[in-house]
C-alpha cells in the first residue's frame, strides 16, 4: 500500500469508517486515488458519492452519519431524534429527516430515509449540531422533536409522542415551558397543553 492510499485508510477510520466523495476530495485526495482503493476492495461504495471501509464502520449512528453526508442540510427529526435522545422505546425503520418546504429531495438508497418537509419558521426552530465521530450531525432538540411528533401524530401514533413527552419531563428534565415554546412554533400548543399539565 503505497503512503498516500495509507493517509486515506487513516482519514476513513478517523471518520469512523464513512466518508462522501466532497470531502474526500476536499482532504485532498484525488480521485485516481479513490479509484484505486475502491479497485483494491479496501473501501466500498455504498451509495452515490458515498464510502465505506470493507471491514465495517465504527460509528454509534452509522445511518444519522451517512444522512448528514448524503442530505447536508436535512435534519434528523421525530421517532430518529427520539431515539437520539434516548426518549423513546421504538426503533425507527427509516431516518426521519426534516427538508425545507419546497426543496428537491434526492432518492438515497442507503440508508432507508423518510423526508418531511417543513416550513422555514417550523424547520430552523430547535436545531442541535452534534459531533459523531469527526462528523457534524443536525438533530432537533429533544423539546422540539416532541412537538414534531406531536404535529406528525397521524404518522408517528400519539401513543408515542406522548410517551416521549413523559420521559423528558420526568426523566430528561426538560422544561415544559421549552416544549411550550416550540409548540406555540408549530401550531400544536391546544394538543400538548393538557398532555403537560397532566404530566406535572
Amino acid at each position: 500500500m503505497s503512503g498516500k492510499e495509507m493517509d486515506l485508510m487513516s482519514f476513513f477510520k478517523k471518520r469512523g469508517g464513512l466518508a462522501g466523495y466532497s470531502e474526500i476530495l476536499k482532504a485532498g485526495f484525488d480521485k485516481v486515488l479513490i479509484k484505486s482503493v475502491l479497485n483494491s476492495g479496501r473501501i466500498q461504495k455504498i451509495d452515490r458519492a458515498l464510502y465505506r471501509l470493507s471491514d465495517g464502520s465504527s460509528l454509534s449512528n452509522p445511518d444519522l452519519v451517512a444522512i448528514s453526508i448524503k442530505v447536508p442540510k436535512g435534519i434528523i427529526c421525530l421517532l430518529s431524534a427520539l431515539a437520539f435522545h434516548e426518549a423513546t422505546n421504538e426503533v425507527p425503520r427509516y431516518v426521519d429527516v426534516a427538508i425545507l418546504r419546497g426543496t428537491h429531495a434526492n432518492k438515497i438508497k442507503y440508508p432507508p430515509v423518510r423526508f418531511y418537509r417543513f416550513s422555514d419558521k417550523t424547520w430552523k426552530a430547535g436545531i442541535e449540531e452534534h459531533r459523531i465521530e469527526g462528523h457534524n450531525v443536525r438533530i432537533y432538540s429533544l423539546s422540539k422533536a416532541i412537538v414534531d411528533c406531536f404535529k406528525f401524530r397521524n404518522k408517528i401514533g400519539i401513543d408515542v409522542a406522548r410517551s416521549a413527552l413523559k420521559v423528558a419531563v420526568m426523566e430528561k428534565g426538560i422544561k415544559p415551558k421549552d416544549i411550550m415554546q416550540y409548540a406555540k412554533i408549530c401550531r400544536v400548543g391546544n394538543i400538548i397543553k393538557p398532555i403537560v399539565e397532566a404530566i406535572i
